[in-house]
This record gives C-alpha cells, structure tokens and sequence, in this order.
C-alpha cells in the first residue's frame, strides 16, 4: 500500500490522497515564501522610518547646537556665561532625550501590535482557507468515491463478460470444422481473442489507476526468483513477437537471483515495457530483456530498434495518458503504472533513447537481503 497522511499547515485531513502530500508542501513553502516577503517588507519599510527619524534628529540637533554657539558668543561678548545657562541646556537636553526615548518605546510597542494584529489576520485567513479546501476536498472525495465505485463495479462486471467472450472465441477455434469454412471461422474467432485480450488490458488499467489514485496499490512481497520473471515474459511474448517478424531475446545473470517483491505486479511492469518495445518495432527488428545485478540492486533493461523517442519527450512518457506517438490502441496508462509498481517496490525507472534509432527502458529493484542462518 501507499501510505498517506495529507495535512494543510498542521491541518490533518482524513480523506487520503497520494498527490495531495506534494500540494500541502507547495502550499507550505508558497506560504513560508509570502512570510518572509512581508517580513522583509515590513524591516525596510521600518528601517527607512527609522532613518527618516535620525536624520530628522540630527538636523533638529544640529539646529539647536548652532542656536547655542550663537547664542554663546552673545554671551562672550558681554560676560562670561553663567553656571545657570550650562544646567538649563543640561535639564533641556534631558528632558529631549526622555522624550525621545518614550517616542521610540513607543513606536516599537505601535510595531509590535501592528505585527501581532498581521500574525493574527494571517491565521484566521489561513484558518479559514485550510476548512474551505478540506471542505472542498470532502466533497471531492465522495464525488470520486462514488466515481471509483462505479468503476470497480462495471469493471468487474465487464472483466466476466469479457471472459466468457474469450472462452466462447476459444471454443469456436478449436471446433471449427476443417476446410476453407472452418478457416475463417479461426481466423475471425483468433481476432475476437485478441480484441478481447486489449480490452481486458484496458479495463485493468482502469482499475490500476483507480488504485493509485487512492493510494491503495495492493503489493504481496515474497522472495522471487528474477530468472522466473524472465522466462514468463518470453513465454508470453515470443508467439506476438514472431507473428511481427520481431526478433525477442533474453539474458541475464549466470547465477539465481532473487529479490523481495511482487512478482505479478513486477511482471506487469516489465510486459508494459516489452510489449511497448514489440508494437514500435518493425518487421526484422530486435527486442532485447537484459537483466544483471549491480551492487545493491537488480538492473533490469528493455531495448528495441525501434522509432526511438524524442530527447524533450524521455520524462513526459511516464506521465498519466501520455502517448508521443500517433499510436491511439492505449489509454496512454502503461508506462506511468510501470513506473508507480517499481517505485512502490523503493525502485526506480527511467528510459534513454535517440529518436530513430531505438529506446532503452531501465528500471532498478533492491537486491533481496537472504536472513542470516540460525545459529
């Protein structure tokens, strides 16, 4: 399974979604971001206040020092000045500086209120954005729970309709007469089987994206052997490969080699891959399976020499219903499903190619750890 706990600022939200983690944080970060503008906004704003007021002081010193010199040489020129005039300008000055001091108190408190008032507005704000988008994230939820229903519902329900096709095509081939009737009776019969394989294909797509999207991805982890994979995957592969005229091989390492994982699901990701690389291969062309372990992990590679993939598109095709070529016999599903399977497992996928020459489809799982012997 995916685990998911989704929260807004602090805010826990029980429906669970596997993307909504990524929009929290973007949230998060944009709202960090917008704090610290302020906050820096709001410091040069009061930096240049502050300047503002000491230059203002200065020149308001600076007037009165000159008023005192003027006044001082008045005195000079008729008497020495006095004990009295020195106290005076002493007491004035003090009281100046009071003044001045109960000023700045005075404006720092103003600053502070000013910015417990923005803190506050600024958590009620958030506060009732986070219920607007919990409340809208509920209504979602059921809307998608209802949706999800449905589809399982009829997805099941088409799957066993989709089976007793594939049943009735198949009773059809092998009891066919002989003769040139019969042959096209096989013919058509072997071209229901293979419709009915495509849709069922699509239909279990469907049902896999359901899954992730709500991040209930069902892994059953259990030690298989990577050899057996291999030999599934040429198996199922080798008869549509021939009837291309596309040359499918497979190697891998000499030695058995197991990790821990879902084999069904790690099949499907590599069928994904090998039957992308059969469809966009042409006649005479090679489709190679190579596997081999390296360091810690298992490196499993998928090639072709076919059309290749254009350098700009190598991230995009991973993505939900992404299809870069013209081809529209998929729902644009595969890849992306591939890849979610291999991260689910700690792996990782990734694919090189030029376009024209041929693409290369990676992907790493973890070596499985064997428990040490009992002692």
């Amino acid at each position: 399974m995916f685990p998911v706990k989704p929260s807004i600022s602090g805010v826990v939200i029980d429906a669970a979604h596997p993307r909504r983690d990524q929009t929290d944080e973007s949230l998060r970060v944009e709202r960090d971001r917008s704090d610290e503008a302020v906050v820096k906004e709001r410091e040069t704003v009061e930096e240049k206040a502050d300047e503002v007021i000491r230059v203002a002081r200065r020149l308001a010193d600076e007037v009165v020092q000159t008023a005192r010199d003027g006044a001082d040489r008045d005195l000079h020129s008729q008497s020495s000045p006095g004990a009295g005039v020195a106290a005076e300008r002493a007491h004035a000055d003090s009281v100046l500086e009071d003044n001045r001091s109960n000023e700045d108190e005075a404006l720092k408190k103003h600053r502070s209120d000013r910015m417990n008032y923005l803190a506050d507005f600024l958590a009620v704000e958030r506060e009732s954005t986070n219920r607007e988008l919990i409340r809208e994230r509920e209504h979602t939820d059921k809307i998608i729970a209802t949706r999800d229903e449905f589809l399982s519902t009829v997805s099941h329900d088409m799957r066993s309709l989709l089976s007793g096709l594939a049943l009735n095509a198949g009773l059809l081939e092998k009891q066919a007469p002989e003769g040139e009737g019969g042959n096209k009776i096989r013919k058509y019969a072997s071209a229901s089987q293979r419709l009915v394989a495509r849709m069922s294909r699509l239909v279990n797509d469907l049902l896999d994206m359901t899954s992730l999207e709500a991040g209930e991805l069902a892994l059953l982890p259990e030690q298989v052997g990577i050899g057996k994979i291999l030999r599934d995957t040429l198996d199922a592969f080798e008869p549509i490969a021939a009837a291309k005229g596309v040359t499918l091989e497979g190697d891998a390492v000499p030695h058995p080699l197991e990790a821990n994982c879902d084999g069904g699901r790690i099949l499907q990701a590599l069928a994904n891959l090998v039957s992308n690389a059969i469809k966009f291969t042409p006649a005479e062309g090679r489709v190679g399976i190579w596997i081999r372990a390296e360091e810690d992990e298992i490196r499993f590679a998928v090639s072709d020499t076919g059309i290749g993939i254009p350098e700009d598109a190598l991230l995009s095709v991973f993505e939900r219903y992404r299809q870069v070529s013209k081809d529209r016999r998929g729902l644009g599903l595969g890849l992306h499903i591939s890849k979610r399977i291999v991260e689910a497992h700690g792996g990782k996928m990734w694919a090189e190619s030029k376009f024209g020459s041929g693409s290369t489809f990676h992907f790493a799982l973890p070596i499985a750890k064997k428990s040490s012997p009992p002692i």
